[in-house]
């Protein structure tokens, strides 16, 4: 078991105005699926997300991540699970303007100490795998949203971390850009990638192995959609 949440609260102000963004979550994601977590602005998916991602901890529970529970380390352990076990793909892209599409997707390998010439082969072969071998050079503002997205794609597949979490990929794009992040997507995760798409998009949503609804920080359902 790739991922397990038992039990999971995130709870703002507690007292009686307290905000319980997640309240008693509980999930399981197998290495290799592809999941949809679903819900409109609110609804606890985006502090789902960042307890998925290490970037914060719960109230109380535990989350367990390839058998270990993460849901009580320190900011420099779960900084280092981050770097080494999640790659992050972001609605806004999150790349450095200054820097071209090979250097936006070397230097997350940098901070985990990997040498150049493997950096630089890594990175290559990412922005390769996402159709971009002809851009490495560009910068940001010299690339359309759909080549920043897959630049971004690159950057968190290059170190091939266990996990992928996707928020919102195709939020800033248009309807054929976003169709080839997914498209990616799912290649991805037909070379056996786990994959975590956050969105409130039902038709983004539909494209995944197995839907997980959630309403006021409570699962509502978890649906696996046939196949094909």
């Amino acid at each position: 078991m790739l991922i397990r949440l038992e039990n999971l609260y995130k709870i703002y102000h507690p007292g009686p105005q307290e905000v319980r963004a997640l309240d008693g979550v509980s999930l399981s994601v197998e290495a290799g699926e592809f999941v949809a977590i679903v819900g409109h602005s609110g609804s606890g998916k985006s502090t789902l997300m960042n307890m998925l991602g290490c970037l914060d901890t719960p109230t109380s529970g535990a989350y367990f991540l390839e058998g270990r529970d993460v849901s009580r380390l320190r900011d420099d352990e779960l900084s280092e699970i981050r770097n080494v076990q999640i790659g992050f793909i972001f609605q806004g892209f999150n790349l450095i303007s200054g820097l071209d599409a090979l250097e936006n997707v070397e230097l997350p390998l940098l901070y985990r100490g990997i040498g150049k010439s493997q950096r630089r082969q890594l990175a290559m072969d990412a922005l390769r795998r996402v159709g971009l071998a002809e851009r490495l050079h560009h910068r940001p503002a010299e690339m359309s949203g759909g080549q920043q997205q897959r630049v971004a794609i690159a950057r968190a597949i290059a170190a091939r971390p266990p996990l992928l979490l996707a928020d919102e990929p195709t939020g800033n794009l248009d309807t054929r850009s976003g169709r080839e992040v997914m498209d990616i997507l799912w290649d991805l995760h037909a070379e056996g990638r786990t994959i975590i798409l956050i969105t409130h998009d039902e038709g983004i949503a539909s494209s995944a192995q197995r839907i997980v609804r959630i309403q006021d920080g409570k699962v509502l359902e978890d649906t696996a959609m046939p196949a094909g």
